[in-house]
């Protein structure tokens, strides 16, 4: 049925994504400490509140992931691709359901029992695995218009509409960004993939148009100055707190802003407690390291030999990638505001036990091209 390993075609993995992984996530964890003490001593009483959730409910599990995924080859994925896909899709679906938990005005968890967890999270795993199968066969899946662009159009459409719904607005941008970038690599026609970027920006502008909050956050970004008490108070917080970091930062635990200025201090905006705490050199530092583990991904996927092994390293690093510009990017004032959170070091169980999870993969396949 399916094989744990490769035999033949074994050999080391790649050493050098293994240990930036876990430096971020070490970081993370240290980080996530001195973020959420303040916040947890006031909630719970106990400053370890959400450091000890994350450890227990992220790093635990995300290890068992991550040991596994190292250690099953990767090809058995594109076996089971089609059922990963369907299921993060009911996952989606039964949002709507009474298993469904609101918070902050969304519909984006769904709770078992004691198992809270993202359906979103699970879809960056499925999502990529899916495209990269599908579009590492028949050449007609990526240059016949019926056959290829249509599906392809239509399986970007179906995830952006139920995550839109959510809504999760980050989620469709990293998702289809990924998505773009694998159906590049696997030989799609150019002018596809202009008018794939054309109709989805377009799409996502009139989504934001319509819908108020995501409005109110363009504007902003076009005018921080604009109602700083309101949709802009949490950038321009931001901003402050990131300038008073300077070179070296306030110091490891002396962020003020965590506790008296800053929305989400342990989510969204993590990396704005990092910036003043450790100032411009631990953040450069940290934007380095993910720097070098996503071009190290990159160089991994030419090496490649096997299609669907590049397509999902291309995949699954222009996810971390993505993701990470778009908090960094966010936070700092140079996008608009999304809520998207910073892999490996954020707050939530979901996300870090995933990106693990994702981790184990690329391990995987460096050890069998």
């Amino acid at each position: 049925m399916f094989g744990i390993k490769n035999v033949s075609g074994r050999h080391k993995p790649d050493f050098l994504i293994i240990v930036f992984i876990f430096v971020i996530i070490a970081f993370g964890l240290i980080m996530l400490a001195s973020a959420s003490s303040d916040l947890a001593t006031t909630k719970f009483g106990d400053s370890y509140y959400y450091l000890t959730h994350q450890i227990i409910y992220g790093l635990v599990p995300g290890l068992a992931l991550f040991l596994f995924a190292s250690n099953f080859y990767y090809q058995n994925w594109k076996k089971i691709s089609v059922w990963l896909f369907i299921f993060s899709i009911v996952l989606l679906l039964l949002i709507f359901s009474p298993f469904k938990v609101s918070a902050g005005g969304a519909d984006r968890w769904l709770k078992f029992g004691p198992l809270v967890f993202q359906p979103s999270e699970v879809l960056k795993v499925s999502f990529v695995i899916y495209l990269a199968a599908w579009l590492s066969g028949s050449e007609k899946r990526k240059n016949n218009f019926l056959t290829g662009y249509l599906p392809f159009l239509g399986i970007c459409g179906l995830t952006s509409f139920l995550l839109l719904i959510q809504p999760s607005t980050s989620t469709v941008a990293i998702l289809m960004s990924s998505a773009l970038i694998i159906y590049f690599a696997s030989g799609a026609r150019i002018s596809y993939i202009i008018s794939t970027i054309v109709l989805g920006a377009a799409l996502l502008l009139l989504v934001s148009y319509i819908t108020p909050y995501r409005w109110q956050r363009i504007k902003s970004f076009i005018d921080p100055n604009q109602n700083t008490q309101g949709a802009s108070y949490h950038i321009n917080q931001a901003l402050n707190a990131i300038g008073s970091g300077n070179l070296l930062g306030v110091g490891y635990g002396q962020s003020v802003a965590k506790i008296y200025y800053l929305p989400e201090p342990i989510g969204d905006s993590i990396f704005v407690v990092i910036a003043e705490e450790l100032g411009f050199v631990g953040s450069v530092a940290l934007l380095i390291s993910f720097l070098v583990l996503i071009i190290r991904v990159f160089i991994l996927s030419m090496k490649t030999r096997d299609k669907f092994g590049q397509m999902l390293l291309l995949g699954f690093g222009s996810i971390i990638g993505i993701q990470a510009f778009m908090n960094m990017g966010a936070i700092s004032g140079l996008l608009p505001l999304t809520g998207v959170t910073l892999p490996f070091i954020s707050y939530g169980g979901t996300a870090l036990a995933i990106f693990m999870l994702i981790s184990g993969i690329i391990v995987n396949i460096s050890k069998n091209n």
